[in-house]
């Protein structure tokens, strides 16, 4: 590649890099706000965030088109080749984690005007703070390529399952006394789950972090302990039993 184009496709993908960045940054900006409208049950900020999802698809799949693009233009090697890739499923993680906030934002207001329990409440802050750092994080790793604050967010997501799991007790117990209304407490479990699943998109985020520095992806852990099962086999099967 000539040393113009390469310096016009270098600046092309730090561009779509800083794009993901603030993509991810409305994502986060949205998780906070829609957290604290529905804990106020403020019908008109959780219309608000509804409609703003228009922007951010819009902005995904312009930095999807560029990588693709890119992809198909410059045929780049190696770690651009990895950094592309990574950035288009990336993209696709972060604007289906802003889907999920507009499903919260869409149960809020089915929920309007529905007290909640105080314990639900304080699960509900603490889950949507945890889900935030963990997706922050995620985005700084990829900011930083800091493979290993890609490789630590599994871990961290635990915590988020945790208060789920708790949520979703509490839920249980609050309708089976009576407090809350089954249709009231199948929603609450959606708005958890939604959570939950936010978390979840940040640790595949991470996981693109981590094919982005070093080629590692997910199912390469899942294959060695394929090829090691079949190794033991095979020695199983020449040896023979003792």
């Amino acid at each position: 590649m000539p040393t113009e184009i390469r310096k016009t496709f270098h600046q092309e993908l730090d561009q779509v890099r800083d794009d993901l960045i603030r993509l991810a940054g409305m994502v986060t900006e949205a998780l906070a706000k829609g957290t604290a409208a529905l804990l106020a049950s403020d019908l008109q900020a959780a219309e608000e965030i509804i409609a703003a999802d228009d922007e951010i698809d819009e902005l995904a799949l312009d930095i999807e088109e560029r990588c693709v693009r890119l992809l198909a233009l410059q045929n780049p090697l190696a770690s651009d080749l990895r950094q592309i890739i990574a950035g288009i499923r990336m993209t696709s993680e972060i604007e289906r984690s802003a889907d999920l906030v507009t499903n919260t934002m869409k149960a809020a207001r089915r929920l309007y005007g529905t007290p909640l329990d105080p314990r639900l409440r304080g699960l509900i802050e603490k889950m949507s703070e945890h889900v935030h750092r963990l997706f922050r994080l995620a985005i700084d790793a990829y900011a930083d390529q800091n493979e290993a604050l890609a490789a630590a967010l599994d871990d961290m997501d635990d915590d988020i399952d945790e208060l789920h799991a708790d949520y979703i007790r509490t839920i249980f117990e609050v309708h089976e006394g009576g407090d809350m209304p089954l249709q009231v407490s199948v929603q609450l479990a959606l708005v958890g789950r939604y959570y939950e699943r936010i978390g979840d998109h940040a640790v595949n985020i991470g996981e693109r972090v981590r094919y982005m520095c070093s080629g590692w992806l997910p199912e390469h852990t899942g294959a060695a302990r394929l090829a090691a099962k079949r190794a033991a086999a095979e020695h199983d099967a020449v040896d023979g039993p003792e």
